[in-house]
């Protein structure tokens, strides 16, 4: 227990030594969320939707020359159309994204909201 209430207090001490504008950067993404004009709640969950889904998601997965955000990007299929949204790692992914997705949805519309994060 000493040991436990002794990194405890070593990191306190650290972090008191960090500037008051280091410590207050939060780990938030909440607003970038509220910008998107699609979430995932908001599909109709048809069967054809779903297929659709899931075939895209697949062969996002599948590419591991994805970074693991592009990998968890939103994918919102709504009477057909696709809709991505999230961030990725380089114009290169948000256009593999848009890619992939159209392949699977062939002449239907995507709408790709992705943004290339920093």
């Amino acid at each position: 227990m000493k040991v436990f209430l002794s990194a405890a207090t070593l990191a306190l001490a650290i972090a008191g030594c960090q500037s008051d504008d280091k410590r207050k950067v939060e780990a938030d993404n909440t607003a970038k969320n509220e910008r998107s004009t699609k979430t995932a709640d908001e599909a109709v969950n048809t069967s054809s939707d779903l297929e659709l889904t899931q075939a895209i998601r697949q062969a996002v997965m599948a590419d591991d020359s994805l970074s693991t955000n592009a990998h968890n990007a939103k994918i919102v299929v709504t009477d057909g159309n696709v809709t991505l949204v999230g961030p990725v790692a380089s114009a290169a992914e948000k256009a593999t994204l848009e890619r992939i997705a159209s392949s699977k949805a062939g002449s239907r519309t995507i709408t790709n909201q992705l943004e290339i994060s920093n």
